[in-house]
């Protein structure tokens, strides 16, 4: 043992106010202190040539190790192989493992010392012998594995002494060893009896644990009581059957309890984790969700937010939820600006507050507080460590009751929980349908309080955001009307909307609105409008730079955007990815480009990949050319007299950055405020933020793009004499599936009102086919708004395919039946 190591021993020493030396010290003295050090704390070894019997003897039982190191755990572990006799370990295992204030205490990581230290502890003795060396450094190591707990304890209670440790530590660090406790775990778990330790000595530990944290308060006195539940979870069969019964349910809501602070730091800890050791993690707490799901009968009388053990382990995903996007690729700083003025608000006094309450979520949707707390969200990450989709728990979304957990969520009480609080394990259909009763009980209420407006204050009735348009021109008897509206009263953009169309008689249930929608996005789309502008390769629209239109036109596609969102119609609209991202509050930048304008996305890519001599073989400069309308060169610098500014290869990645902020952000700054400003007028109080993703706003305006024909037939329903055996319906499948691409489109454009399937494929929509009498001439025909065919039994299939072809291909318009 060298000097320094024989110092660092003898610090440890000090700081259990063992006897380091005599007054007067000298050679013989210092040694002799040591020897009688060592003879206190009852080490049985006064050198290194100690006989192993000696050692056995002494230590057979080990009732004085009440907290482990690494290098006890393996001392212990040779004397049981020699013996071949693993009883002892066992018992220290489950005496450590058991108690809350062992297991803390255990593992720790060696604290580095300054040099300040070690030379004050060998300025006077650097001429030492080995032999005091080696009986100093035998006595510290006897008293660091033979100290009692209580010892440890006590300097554990000191709150000054805990608090100083923690303070020296990074947010994202703890006083543990953690690849000490997995080279201890990986040597133990292999061996089935002590593996059994483990495993009971969790069901011990758990509850009091519980207990320690609900009542105690016990961390904010020692936060170091984090550690026991890092060196648990590093344990890597917590997902085997033998701890989903009892065990890992414990431990569970026993973590469920940590505050706020303790759950951020944990999961800036495991954010430094390898992608497969969170997944280790997900897969554990994913396997104890799903087997209780699957074990228990859960319905609307038992429901599964009930279960302890499903909400506990909902709630330990979450931080790993968070470790898992804080450990991932994350863009913190291009933000959106929030808009300067604010949405306008209804001038109208809400119900609540008609009624003396205050209303609730007034300033927008909530934060979860997890969130807050680590200064991010999720929106943030670009590439988390491991799929955001191997969070989502399906057997979890078949069994929620999402009327009830929406109510949950609403009311915010502490006795019910809300998987809704915890949207990253809800599939996009579960979310949309949380959202779907968000939206509709809003409806219902502002159709209730214009019903008490009329009745107070005799106010004309009009319970429905009614839009009455020709259909020759549509975009003007629409904006102009919805404008009107934005501008009176924009409260009134959250009713339920009415659609009908001059001089047709259809009644809207749904099947107008989609209609409706589906031709105004036609005609704003349109590229001879010029508000967007069309890419041919990629089939994605952008905001038109150059464009003529004022921002109010803008605004009120914005306002389409979100009511078709709202009303739960689906839209053809191709955006890029970003758009979506900007839409959630952040910019786009290079990256984004990717999908946007794949072509100069390519020509920046390999500008930044290039080896040569920038500046010399491409000789271009901080001033880039865009065309307007009219196909003329517009100029703009990306940097005060950019034209003069060379790009080279130290500033190229500054002029990437600089091209991708123009053309996704500055480009289009006033076109898109003005249309996220419509969006959010009627998504405002919505909690569409807190539960999608950009790519799930995506999915729920446009739908899904796979089209599965074979999924609409297994839950297509049959009524009016029809079943899934009939003549007909057999031969009308067979036609369906003959069709093409393009046929098949305009099939569900006639029975739905939209080409597109909804969230989660077509196997959600619920389709019917009534029976509309015996053979005839008539065309098939729809109800759209309930997505009804009614279809006549022809006499052959011929006929069928015939009369199913005219009548999609041909259809237009509504009328009455």
């Amino acid at each position: 043992m060298d000097n320094n190591a024989a110092a660092v021993k003898a610090l440890e020493l000090y700081k259990v106010n063992a006897k380091l030396c005599d007054p007067h010290p000298s050679k013989k003295g210092t040694a002799s202190a040591y020897l009688e050090s060592s003879a206190h704390s009852n080490s049985a070894c006064s050198n290194r040539k100690m006989n192993h019997k000696d050692v056995h003897s002494v230590r057979d039982n080990f009732k004085d190790v009440n907290y482990l190191t690494e290098e006890k755990v393996y001392e212990i572990l040779d004397i049981c192989g020699e013996k071949e006799d693993y009883s002892p370990l066992i018992r220290v295992i489950g005496r450590v493992f058991s108690s809350a204030e062992g297991l803390v205490q255990s593992f720790r990581r060696s604290k580095p010392h300054t040099k300040e230290e070690l030379k004050s502890l060998q300025g006077k003795d650097e001429d030492k012998d080995e032999d005091e060396k080696e009986a100093a450094a035998c006595s510290a190591t006897a008293m660091e594995e033979d100290s009692p707990a209580s010892s440890s304890s006590s300097r554990l209670g000191e709150g000054s002494s805990g608090e100083n440790d923690v303070q020296k530590l990074a947010p994202d660090e703890v006083s543990v060893d953690i690849e000490a406790v997995r080279r201890v775990y990986e040597r133990l778990l292999s061996n089935e009896k002590i593996e059994a330790a483990f495993l009971n000595a969790l069901v011990y530990l758990s509850p009091n644990v519980e207990c320690d944290l609900t009542y105690h308060n016990v961390y904010s006195r020692d936060p170091n009581y984090l550690n026991l539940f890092v060196i648990v979870m590093e344990n890597s069969n917590l997902h085997s059957p033998e701890y989903l019964e009892i065990a890992l349910p414990q431990f569970c809501k026993a973590m469920s309890k940590l505050p706020l602070a303790a759950q951020a730091k944990l999961a800036r800890l495991w954010s430094h984790y390898s992608a497969e050791q969170i997944r280790r993690m997900v897969e554990t707490f994913q396997q104890l969700i799903t087997y209780k799901v699957i074990s228990n009968e859960f319905n609307s009388r038992n429901l599964v937010n009930d279960d302890d053990a499903v909400v506990a382990a909902t709630k330990c995903l979450k931080i790993v939820y968070y470790a898992n996007v804080l450990g991932g690729d994350l863009d913190m700083e291009h933000n959106e600006e929030e808009d300067e003025e604010p949405i306008p608000e209804s001038s109208e006094l809400t119900l609540q507050e008609l009624l003396g309450e205050e209303r609730r979520n007034k300033k927008g949707p909530r934060v979860d507080p997890l969130e807050t707390e680590l200064g991010i969200r999720t929106n943030d990450c670009r590439r988390p460590l491991i799929p955001f989709e191997e969070f989502v728990n399906e057997p979890l979304n078949e069994v929620l009751e999402m009327d009830k957990d929406y109510t949950f969520f609403k009311v915010e009480t502490e006795n019910k929980f809300s998987f809704m609080t915890c949207p990253f394990i809800l599939n996009a259909v579960t979310k949309n349908l949380g959202l779907y009763y968000d939206n509709r009980i809003r409806m219902y209420s502002e159709r209730r309080i214009t019903v008490l407006y009329s009745l107070v204050q005799g106010q004309q009735l009009n319970p429905y955001l009614r839009l009455k348009v020709r259909r020759d021109h549509i975009i003007d008897d629409a904006l102009v009307r919805l404008e009107m509206i934005a501008m009176e009263n924009p409260a009134d953009l959250k009713k339920q909307l009415y659609v009908e169309f001059e001089g047709e008689q259809g009644v809207d249930e749904g099947g107008v609105s989609k209609e409706f929608f589906q031709l105004v996005v036609e005609e704003i789309f349109n590229p001879d409008i010029g508000m967007f502008t069309y890419d041919e390769r990629t089939k994605l629209f952008w905001f038109n730079a150059s464009s003529f239109e004022n921002e109010g036109q803008y605004t009120l596609i914005g306002i389409v955007l979100g009511l078709a969102i709202y009303n739960n119609c689906i839209l053809d609209v191709h955006f890029p990815m970003v758009v979506y991202r900007k839409l959630m509050g952040k910019k786009g930048t290079f990256r984004d480009l990717a999908d946007a304008n794949p072509v100069l996305y390519q020509s920046l890519k390999e500008l930044l990949e290039y080896e040569g001599s920038v500046e010399e073989d491409m000789m271009i400069t901080f001033q880039i050319s865009q065309t307007d309308l009219f196909g003329n060169p517009l100029m703009y610098d990306l940097r005060e007299n950019g034209d003069k500014i060379p790009v080279t290869n130290e500033n190229r990645k500054e002029f990437v950055a600089q091209y991708a902020e123009y053309m996704l952000n500055k480009s289009v700054e006033k076109q898109f405020k003005a249309f996220r400003r419509g969006f959010h007028m009627v998504t405002n109080e919505s909690p569409l933020k807190y539960l999608f993703r950009p790519e799930e706003i995506e999915l729920l305006i446009c739908g899904s793009r796979n089209l599965d024909f074979l999924a609409l037939e297994e839950t297509t329903e049959y009524d009016g004499g029809y079943n899934r055996d009939s003549r007909i319906i057999k031969e009308f499948w067979e036609t369906l599936h003959s069709f093409g691409e393009e046929q098949k489109r305009l099939f569900l454009q006639f029975t739905t009102g939209t080409d597109r399937a909804p969230v989660g494929g077509l196997g959600k929509l619920k389709m019917i086919i009534a029976k509309n009498g015996p053979d005839t001439d008539r065309l098939p025909t729809s109800h759209t708004c309930f997505n009804v065919l009614l279809l006549p039994e022809y006499s052959s299939k011929e006929k069928l395919r015939e009369r199913l072809l005219k009548a999609i291909t041909y259809a237009k318009g509504f009328g009455m039946l």
